[in-house]
């Protein structure tokens, strides 16, 4: 018998996207239920020439992907934002139905690919697992063997007899992905969704997927962190608009991503992107590092201080407040390095009704020499994602003076920098404080 659990064979998935024309109001319900009228009755006086209205395009999520995957590997998907990776999981999930192709599947299936995928909300943690359990096909006996393990791997036990609709997103995921892994599939799939968990919790699944996969059963697994495909997975599939760009070794496909990613800042210009999620109600259109004497910065230095300048464009004619801008730095692996966010320091803006550009100051920056590459996010309050966009920019860091001293630290080695005081005898102000606590416990 074949070794073959997974057989995808030209396969493709469309969606009609829906677009708010340039001038158009945005539209109240009387006005969709008009316009589906029309729609139906152009199609029944011209069957035979329907097509899509000016307010409509096609996107293929996935087009034409074929592979095989072996019982026991583990492979890596990786690719952009929109490159197909969520669809194809869902795909093979047997959540959405492809458009074309054909997808052959051997041996049982399970998935977590959002936050509470598969459970019920109305029902207790208890009554989910053996739910899920049932759905995979386990006895009852075969699921009881197994949920104490459970139990104890999702550290929900004060909570199991509570609906998991009272459950937090991080409590989701860790039973969730507790019975996925555990139920014993010969087939596991995982999307981004353990990036919710916290990290200890993140090392922990990262961990039991190596077990499940050393076990002879099948791991396919999404994930932005580079670092985790690289020490996990066997084999690395990287989608590029939904098609298959690489299927090699995870340093292969991980190396490759990492070059389109940058080549890509250098094509296109921010604004002109569509690699990008959100309402768009907002948008980012240009990301420029500018020094200290006001001019742009074709590359850093360590231990200077820059303003980070994001232009936006605002689509609703109106003033927005309370918006919060994010902006995240990573390394060449894919590491997030730095996270610089309105909100952490009660600085949330409010963008003007045409166009603006919001500045975000960082003094003596912290990161040693090498290439860096940054992601934008834009979102209402808490509520909604305005814009996001990975990539939106790259920038070389080559010298500067961080430690007063000439050294530039060990980039191979670590790549933030931070100043720490040494010394062979503690400091008189820090004995003097030991003397005081002791007095005090006297």
């Amino acid at each position: 018998m074949s070794d073959t659990v997974i057989r995808v064979e030209n396969l493709s998935k469309k969606y009609v996207l829906s677009h708010q024309q340039e001038g158009q109001q945005y539209k109240a319900l009387r006005d969709v239920i008009a316009d589906g009228a029309k729609a139906v009755g152009r199609a029944l006086l011209k069957p035979s020439k329907a097509a899509l209205n000016p307010g409509q395009e096609e996107f293929w999520a996935l087009k034409d992907v074929s592979f095989e995957i072996k019982q026991g590997d583990r492979v890596g998907i990786i690719g952009r934002n929109g490159a197909g990776k969520s669809t194809l999981l869902k795909v093979l999930s047997r959540i959405v139905e492809p458009t074309s192709g054909s997808i052959s599947i051997r041996g049982r299936v399970a998935s977590l690919l959002e936050v509470g995928t598969g459970f019920h909300p109305e029902l207790t943690g208890r009554e989910n697992v053996y739910l899920n359990g049932a759905i995979l096909g386990m006895g009852r006996e075969e699921i009881k063997r197994k949920f104490d393990e459970i139990v104890a791997f999702a550290e929900v036990e004060k909570f199991l007899d509570t609906p998991v609709k009272r459950y937090s997103s991080g409590m989701y995921v860790r039973l969730a992905f507790a019975v996925a892994a555990h139920l014993e599939p010969e087939i596991l799939i995982v999307d981004e969704v353990l990036a919710v968990g916290d990290v200890q919790f993140q090392k922990k699944c990262l961990g039991k997927m190596e077990d499940v996969g050393k076990e002879g059963r099948t791991v396919l697994f999404v994930s932005h962190q580079m670092s985790a495909i690289e020490s996990l997975c066997s084999r690395g599939i990287l989608l590029e608009s939904g098609k298959t760009s690489v299927d090699s070794t995870p340093p292969e496909a991980i190396r490759i991503y990492l070059e389109n990613a940058y080549n890509l800042v250098d094509r296109i210009s921010l604004g002109k992107r569509v690699d990008r999620s959100g309402t768009g109600r907002i948008r980012a259109t240009k990301f420029r590092i500018i020094d200290e004497e006001g001019y742009e910065a074709p590359s850093l230095l360590s231990g200077k201080d820059y303003y980070f300048q994001i232009e936006y464009s605002n689509n609703i004619g109106q003033v927005l407040n309370d918006v919060v801008i994010s902006l995240d730095v990573f390394d060449e692996k894919n590491n997030n390095l730095l996270l610089f966010r309105t909100s952490f320091t009660n600085s949330n803006v409010s963008l003007d009704a045409k166009q603006g550009s919001v500045f975000c100051k960082v003094e003596n920056f912290p990161l040693a020499n090498g290439c860096y590459r940054f992601s934008i996010f834009l979102s209402h309050a808490d509520s909604e994602i305005l814009d996001y966009i990975q990539d939106a920019a790259s920038i070389t860091v080559d010298g500067g003076d961080f430690f007063g001293t000439g050294s530039p630290g060990l980039p191979s080695h670590c790549k933030i920098l931070t100043k720490a005081q040494w010394s062979t005898t503690v400091g008189s102000e820090l004995f003097e404080k030991q003397v005081l606590l002791e007095d005090k416990s006297n």
